[in-house]
């Protein structure tokens, strides 16, 4: 699991059984993350005009950037899902400490849904929940309040990261890992601090994340087609600062283990740039490109 292995474009955790197919399901509420978005999003529409503020405003996007950075975009996604460089044990759950911070779930449900996702859209259909095929606003309720229960789904191994005590830990506890940050936050600048670093930061983060991966999805730019696959992958290139390269992501379909994601001219990728600086330090190593990937023969240039 999460880059210990073998082939750089597999989808690690995912376990495919005789059966098990994308395409039949329902869609069912998720309570837990449902309350959850629902309530981060009306602390900070309720309470975030209230306490509104430089200072507040500065800490929205000092931990924004911080957390997608640091956590969700290098820890989580690059690092723990793909394992797309390789780095020590103790900056590794220190990375996805913050990714668990940024507060849209635990490690092990963000493999499971990033790699279910990704192993739906690489098969010749799949449901519409897994290819945000549904409008908009449909898809807004189905990915921030709803799960997807497939009637025939694949089983997961998450191998090592399954074993961690420390992940187990967090797993558990993804909610509570924003009581120590609202306490240091609180002391630093009272409650506008907290509704600001807390609150409308989960808020938007969540809702950043749902909104660009509809896009991603839909419409946009392409340099590469993934032969075979159902859903294609596009570019939504305003977003690629605030994801910190993520939004480069008809790229990240066509090398999905490579830890740089924005590959061309012009495409700003600060996340990769952040594993290049913790490889000048000798703390990232292995890390994997295009270039030292190999060719997949499954790619195509798109029509520009």
């Amino acid at each position: 699991m999460s880059g210990d292995l073998h082939d750089p474009c597999a989808v690690n955790s995912l376990v495919e059984t005789p059966d098990c197919s994308p395409v039949e399901g329902r869609v069912v509420w998720d309570p837990i993350h449902s309350l959850w978005n629902c309530g981060m999003l009306a602390g900070a529409l309720v309470l975030g005009p209230l306490t509104v503020g430089p200072g507040a405003v500065a800490v929205f996007v000092a931990t924004t950037g911080a957390g997608l950075l640091l956590g969700h975009s290098v820890g989580f996604h690059r690092r723990l899902i793909h394992g797309s460089f390789k780095c020590p044990l103790w900056l590794e759950h220190m990375l996805v400490w913050v990714g668990t911070a940024v507060g849209m779930s635990g490690p092990f449900w963000m493999i499971r849904t990033h790699d279910l996702r990704d192993w739906a859209q690489r098969q010749a259909d799949c449901h519409p929940y897994l290819a945000h095929r549904r409008p908009m606003l449909i898809d807004a309720v189905w990915q921030m309040h709803c799960r997807l229960e497939l009637t025939h789904p694949p089983a997961f191994d998450l191998g090592r990261v399954g074993r961690d005590c420390f992940y187990r830990f967090l797993e558990r506890t993804w909610m509570l890992q924003q009581v120590p940050i609202a306490g240091a936050l609180y002391l630093m600048g009272g409650w506008g601090f907290v509704v600001w670093g807390v609150c409308a930061r989960v808020s938007a983060s969540v809702i950043g994340h749902w909104f660009v991966g509809h896009l991603a999805h839909r419409r946009g730019p392409q340099s590469w087609l993934v032969e075979g696959a159902g859903v294609q992958a596009h570019d939504v290139p305003w977003a690629a600062i605030p994801t910190m390269g993520e939004a480069w992501h008809n790229n990240h379909h066509a090398f999905p283990g490579s830890a740089r994601i924005g590959l061309y001219r012009g495409q700003s990728d600060w996340g990769f740039r952040f594993i290049q600086g913790l490889e000048r330090l000798g703390l990232a190593w292995d890390v994997r490109t295009p270039q030292t990937m190999g060719a997949r023969k499954v790619l195509t240039a798109a029509e520009r």
